[in-house]
């Protein structure tokens, strides 16, 4: 069903109101017979999209909310979250930076809403990857992640003055039979410190920390 305007040629444009077949509805604008230009778009799930469409595609500025009760604000192309935006998650968490191709790749901000820690660095397709602090109440982790855990050279450094330098090894278990491939992805990655010393400028590049 469709209750709106239409141009000489009989195509929806300009402002509607259309019921699709499988029960979501769509009112906003319409040009040549696509949705285009602002409009509010409803599932029959629950979720809802409002903001910007281009030819029936979401595509420029939008909300999104998610029938998981999550929702992203941001850019949109082509239909996907893509360039600049925010998405809060059901339970609380949430991540500012950007996306690319539906999935948070590039610089970004996630914010553990349970701990308030925050995870503030590089992401690709989705995971924890390269440079990136991850801050705590207290102290804070300043290294490399890779797969969502951090990997190599890092360094913590605490509130009271002082930082741990040292590096993150693979537990002894993932070196030992190539046989059972699963089990060693669920190993997490353990911290050897190596000195204490008091504040230093420091990048995850590398450097010759100043003796203790």
């Amino acid at each position: 069903e469709y209750d709106g305007e239409r141009n000489s040629e009989g195509e929806r444009h300009g402002r509607g109101k259309a019921r699709l077949p499988n029960g979501d509805t769509y009112d906003g604008e319409y040009e040549h017979g696509f949705r285009s230009g602002r409009g509010t778009y409803r599932f029959r799930n629950g979720a809802c999209y409002m903001g910007e469409y281009l030819q029936n595609k979401k595509h420029g500025q939008g909300i999104f909310f998610y029938p998981d009760g999550s929702k992203y604000k941001g850019d949109w192309v082509n239909d996907q979250r893509h360039g600049y935006g925010e998405y809060t998650y059901a339970n609380g968490d949430t991540y500012t930076g950007e996306w690319f191709n539906h999935n948070r790749h590039g610089q970004g901000t996630y914010v553990y809403k349970d701990t308030g820690s925050k995870y503030v660095g590089g992401w690709v397709d989705g995971n924890q990857e390269g440079e990136a602090e991850l801050i705590h109440l207290n102290h804070r982790f300043k290294g490399k992640f890779w797969n969502g855990n951090p990997v190599g050279r890092g360094k913590y450094v605490f509130d009271i003055g002082c930082e741990q330098h040292g590096e993150y090894i693979e537990s002894e278990q993932d070196k030992g039979e190539e046989e059972e491939e699963e089990p060693s992805l669920l190993i997490a990655p353990k911290w050897k410190a190596s000195e204490i010393t008091k504040l230093t400028l420091w990048t995850p590049h590398g450097e010759n920390p100043p003796s203790p």
